[in-house]
């Protein structure tokens, strides 16, 4: 029987984790030691020159009480680029995998059922205890995986209103596809203020008017039958529900198209009832509720379509569809 899930989302772990480190070279085999501490030398890499990458992934107890993981070979792909990106030791993706379904094997009682999931932290650090390296790579790692029983990160029905900003970028460009920390600290500050100013939920980043994806999240615009959002560059996060969701849209009948769009264009669709929509593993499809350009707030008057868009994702997830894809890799039962 599945515990319940914990009211703060991402604040209770399994007990357990396993680590993996890379050192003189070569991966070592994974250890596993509690999730409750993690001991590191205070002249590590990534703690003075913000070496580190993660990712975020879910686990799912299906209908018929079977768990799976949505496709983790996606989010092992997208951390091997963010490694070389950063200079880190890449990791062994069959060991990756490896040590994430044996995660949720020995975590098996903690997923819960639907709506819920069991969310997956895998987090690259780069541990070399050497301040003097602010010019290179850091040459060890480690390689670790939390495990959380979740709800929903935005409450389904919720509000979700978004600030368009206009001067302020998220992050330096050339790092927009990297999950590492420090996208999301350059983006905090306007993040809040937008939250103590408007009463926003996120903020949705449009450097020079140019439409790209908000603080921790995917965008795209829902216009009649077509889906529109920014192809993929340097500059953004390569989702990879975005991914997922614009592969079932087109399955769906909508016309998908990855290209630039202004805020021009966002507003006079927005204020003609079109919907738009947040996409990320932890809150899946989020419609959006308002607007706010200019100082003026624009209310999003439908999500029906939105809302259909997430059942579509949330039933192959929770064995309600049949996977299509070939998406759902199967936890082995201990």
């Amino acid at each position: 029987m599945a515990k319940a899930v914990p009211a703060v989302f991402g604040s209770v772990f399994h007990r357990e984790m396993p680590v993996l480190v890379f050192s003189d070279g070569a991966w070592q085999p994974v250890r596993w030691q509690p999730s409750d501490s993690l001991s590191l030398p205070p002249g590590a890499h990534s703690l003075h020159y913000g070496s580190e990458c993660f990712e975020g992934l879910k686990a799912f107890r299906q209908q018929n009480g079977r768990i799976v993981i949505f496709r983790p070979e996606a989010n092992i792909a997208r951390m091997q680029q963010s490694a070389k990106l950063l200079e880190l030791p890449v990791p062994d993706a069959q060991a990756f995998l490896s040590a994430m379904l044996e995660l949720v094997a020995r975590a098996a009682d903690e997923v819960p059922d639907a709506p819920a999931a069991m969310y997956l932290r895998p987090t690259l650090i780069g541990t070399d205890p050497v301040i003097g390296k602010a010019g290179v790579g850091s040459s060890s790692a480690m390689l670790y995986i939390l495990a959380s029983p979740v709800g929903d990160y935005f409450k389904v029905g919720s509000p979700m209103k978004l600030l368009v900003e206009t001067e302020h970028i998220r992050c330096a460009p050339h790092m927009g596809r990297v999950k590492c920390g420090g996208n999301y600290a350059s983006a905090l500050q306007t993040v809040v203020r937008a939250r103590e100013q408007y009463d926003a939920n996120q903020v949705l980043f449009c450097p020079n008017g140019d439409v790209q994806e908000t603080g921790a999240s995917n965008f795209a615009l829902i216009n009649g039958n077509e889906i529109i959002t920014k192809p993929l560059t340097e500059e953004f996060l390569h989702g990879v529900t975005r991914d997922s969701v614009l592969r079932v849209a087109a399955d769906l009948g909508y016309k998908v198209s990855e290209r630039n769009f202004t805020v021009a264009e966002l507003q006079a669709a927005a204020e003609n009832g079109a919907e738009a929509i947040l996409t990320g593993t932890a809150a899946v499809v989020s419609p959006v509720t308002s607007l706010v350009i200019n100082g003026k707030e624009i209310v999003l008057q439908s999500q029906e379509r939105g809302t259909a868009i997430r059942k579509a994702i949330t039933d192959i997830q929770y064995g309600l569809a049949e996977d299509r894809y070939g998406w759902l890799v199967p936890v082995p039962e201990r």
